[in-house]
């Protein structure tokens, strides 16, 4: 009976930890930048390092960053625009970078913008990468983020984490992956 109660503990922690933030839970500017300053899974080599754009096409070594998704912003239905009521979380988005970046200058974090499965492949690699540059796009002119420290990519439907073809907010997301570790 112990046994069994440890047991389930555990896996009951490993479940909670594997969980990522839901739409009713904005992560913390410290949780978030806890995150990204986590180090990278593995280690390249200075010869072994990508441009941006090789980055955006390697799965392995986007997983292998530090990284935190943001379901706390989901965006309406076949939409971009960030409504003025979640200018509160983005916020503390911006504050996170804001001390990432007063720690390491140099970082540089990939924001990848996500759709459900609805709709063509095509249009929701259109609409994700516009919810990837609609966060930039506030988080540079509205909170100081500096351009250069974000870079923005949309992935569609490729990394549903509620895989269903119907309508879900959970797929209609943002994730945040430090990479500067990565880029040459």
């Amino acid at each position: 009976m112990f046994r069994k109660s440890i047991a389930a503990a555990l896996a009951s922690s490993f479940l909670y930890a594997a969980v990522p933030a839901t739409a009713q839970q904005m992560p913390s500017a410290n949780r978030i930048e806890q995150q990204l300053q986590a180090k990278p899974r593995i280690r390249l080599d200075e010869d072994e390092r990508v441009t941006i754009k090789e980055l955006k096409r390697r799965p392995e070594l986007r997983r292998a960053a530090p990284s935190i998704d943001i379901q706390a912003i989901n965006f309406a239905y076949d939409s971009a625009a960030i409504p003025g009521s979640q200018y509160d979380k983005v916020e503390t988005i911006a504050f996170a970078l804001e001390r990432l970046l007063n720690r390491r200058p140099d970082a540089v974090v990939l924001i990848e913008g996500h759709t459900d499965a609805v709709g063509s492949r095509t249009y929701n690699y259109g609409l994700s990468d516009a919810r990837a540059r609609s966060l930039k796009r506030l988080l540079a002119r509205d909170y100081g983020i500096p351009p250069s420290a974000m870079e923005t990519v949309g992935f569609g439907e490729d990394y549903l984490l509620v895989p269903t073809s119907e309508e879900n907010w959970r797929n209609r997301r943002v994730t945040l992956r430090r990479v500067d570790d990565f880029l040459r």
